[in-house]
């Protein structure tokens, strides 16, 4: 697993991890990252290049192409294992919760 830092990922971090499963450029991963979110997350360049800049140093993506300032990149096996981990966590959370939303709330 990658450092501790990385234990729970925030959406940001989650759906940018989830459009780098294929070799994407910057710009490729903010469209991503909004089409995958159906729109609800959209990320800007100063958090995106933030974030590929610390997965990168902690082996969560590697860099697979530069063409003058175009970078590429594409997730890790650590990097796809963070992200399994956050699925599985997030999951957890929403089974937890089915157990008491469903129907159980006052109506004012």
């Amino acid at each position: 697993m990658a450092r501790k830092q990385f234990q729970t990922l925030s959406e940001p971090m989650y759906y940018i991890l989830l459009a780098l499963t294929s070799e994407c450029c910057g710009v490729d991963i903010m469209k991503k990252v909004e089409e995958i979110s159906k729109g609800r997350i959209s990320v800007g360049p100063g958090t995106l290049y933030t974030l590929l800049g610390k997965f990168e140093s902690s082996d969560l993506i590697r860099e697979t192409e530069v063409q003058g300032r175009k970078r590429s990149y594409i997730i890790t096996k650590q990097g796809y294992e963070a992200l399994n981990q956050e699925y599985i966590r997030l999951k957890s959370m929403v089974n937890e919760g089915a157990e008491y939303i469903g129907g159980h709330y006052e109506d004012k």
